[in-house]
């Protein structure tokens, strides 16, 4: 029997229930969603928190774009500074020195089977926005639209037009993938949904030093 190799199959991305989902985001994907999505938005002067931080692909980013940026993550990956922490407990960190109003915007790439436990825990928290980035095809399924999109949809939908390459355990600079990806954005107090696309940009975007910077890096 040939090998199915149809999109719908190259696209999943299947974890053991206790696996960590390491599936680390290109910096550049962090720089496309605050330079074309959230532009408006005044970061400069907004603090976030990134619990899914992993070895800093992420947060580091949002260093240069927001004024302060808490990281945090359920296991230790040796991010200097990073808080390990379950972000689907009730409680903040200890070592967090913010109360829940102080949290403007919390922004993450969440483990794709609990991502809705995520977005649910994070537009509990955050003040002014939420944005997660996922596989396109979390934008399906009935139970998802029953439990979520139907009760909070998204503000924002911005779906990249270059694919965002994310292999299991490492940055690469030259890995491919088939899945693509988009950013879903909740803004406090913006009714109705409004998607859009993020346009070529890694060129632009993305750093030599961001490769360098980690662990587990493949060049």
């Amino acid at each position: 029997m040939s090998q199915n190799t149809s999109s719908a199959v190259m696209q999943q991305r299947t974890e053991a229930h206790d696996s960590l989902d390491d599936f680390p985001t290109q910096p550049w994907g962090t720089r496309a969603l605050c330079t074309h999505v959230l532009s408006g938005c005044y970061l400069k002067s907004k603090t976030a928190w990134e619990p899914t931080c992993n070895r800093g692909h992420m947060s580091d980013p949002l260093g240069d774009f927001f004024g302060t940026v808490w990281a945090s993550d359920i296991q230790d990956y040796g991010l200097p500074g990073a808080m390990q922490h379950d972000f689907l407990m009730p409680y903040l960190p200890r070592a967090m020195k913010w109360s829940e109003a102080d949290i403007d915007w919390i922004v993450a790439n969440p483990p794709f089977r609990l991502a809705e436990q995520f977005i649910a825990r994070a537009l509990e928290v955050a003040t002014d926005g939420v944005a997660m980035i996922v596989r396109t095809s979390f934008l399906e399924g009935v139970g998802r639209f029953e439990n979520l999109y139907s009760k909070r949809p998204p503000s924002i939908v911005a779906q990249f037009s270059e694919r965002v390459p994310m292999v299991k355990g490492r940055l690469t600079a030259t890995g491919s993938t088939a899945t693509s990806y988009c950013w879903l954005v909740w803004l406090t107090g913006v009714i109705g949904t409004k998607l859009v696309w993020i346009p070529p940009c890694r060129k632009q975007l993305e750093r030599p030093e961001d490769y360098a910077a980690y662990r587990k890096v493949v060049a």
